[in-house]
This record gives C-alpha cells, sequence and structure tokens, in this order.
C-alpha cells in the first residue's frame, strides 16, 4: 500500500538533511520511494522553498503538478486572499478524494512556518521503525496518511499518471 508520509523538522534544513538519509534507506531497500518533495522555510522569508526530489524517486509517481497544487493550497492560496481561494475549492476536492483532507492541510499550514522544514513522500514498503531511528538526530515529527489503493488510483487519474499498481 502507498503512503503519503510528512516529517516536519524544527530548522529549515532538517527536511534537506532526512532527503540524503531517505536516499541511503532506498539504497538499503528499507523504503521504496515513488514520490518525494521537500518544504523549507527560512526566518524572515516571505515564503517557503519547495523542491521535489527527482533523484529520489527516478521517475516521478505523480509529478510536479500534485506537489505545486498541494503547497499552493498550504502555503500560497491563504496568502492571496478568498477570491482566490474560493477559485480552488474544486481541487481541495480532488484531494480529499485521494484522502489528503483540510484538517492535515490546516495541520501542515499552522506547522509548517518560517524557521521549520518538511518532507513529503510517496512510498511504500517502508520500514517505519528503522526510518524513524535514522531520522531521529533531526528529531522531527511524523505526521502521515494511509492512502488505500483506490485512492492511490485516483490520485494518478487525477494528476494524469499512469497506474503503477
Amino acid at each position: 500500500m502507498t503512503t503519503l508520509t510528512v516529517w516536519r523538522f524544527a530548522n529549515p534544513d532538517g527536511a534537506d538533511r532526512a532527503a540524503g538519509i531517505l536516499s541511503r534507506l532506498a539504497q538499503d531497500n528499507l523504503i521504496t520511494v515513488h514520490d518525494a518533495a521537500t518544504v523549507s522555510w527560512h526566518p524572515g522569508a516571505k515564503k517557503p522553498r519547495t523542491r521535489q526530489l527527482h533523484t529520489l524517486a527516478g521517475s516521478s509517481a505523480l509529478g510536479g503538478a500534485f506537489w505545486g497544487m498541494l503547497f499552493g493550497l498550504i502555503f500560497f492560496v491563504p496568502l492571496l486572499g478568498a477570491a482566490v481561494g474560493a477559485a480552488v475549492g474544486g481541487l481541495t476536492g480532488a484531494l480529499t478524494d485521494v484522502g489528503i483532507n483540510d484538517e492535515l492541510i490546516r495541520r501542515l499550514r499552522d506547522d509548517v512556518v518560517p524557521g521549520t522544514s518538511a518532507l513529503f513522500i510517496l512510498s511504500s514498503d517502508a520500514v517505519l521503525d528503522r526510518i524513524r531511528t535514522s531520522f531521529e538526530p533531526e528529531h522531527p515529527e511524523l505526521v502521515f496518511t494511509n492512502l488505500s489503493p483506490a485512492e492511490e488510483n485516483r490520485l494518478r487519474e487525477t494528476f494524469g499518471e499512469e497506474q503503477h499498481i
């Protein structure tokens, strides 16, 4: 089963360091990474820096459209005002259909703020205890939503990607 996992770090560089750790875990076959991205928000910056991690997933499962929409909803739509927020209401519905609900978006908006970072991973076959232990030096907070096979298929359909199940 595919899982969307979000790790939050209490500093702006934690997600990038964790991405390096994740790469080693994938090489050791402790996790299969289908897609991944980071968000880093340095103190004083007006907005976070987002980056899709093509090197971890090889050919990404969902592509930039998914990450762009998710990060836009979390970090940028609240800044643009109610008119733009109303215009993207349908997009949030598409994410809700795949297990990403308003509560998760709100939590991430509240938790990933200037001075923090986050690592977003779409993965399967994870040995969570080993991953948690490997990430411990970065003092992460784990937030995740499990996607059922049906939710994963809807997510791929929404973003025009082939099914990989």
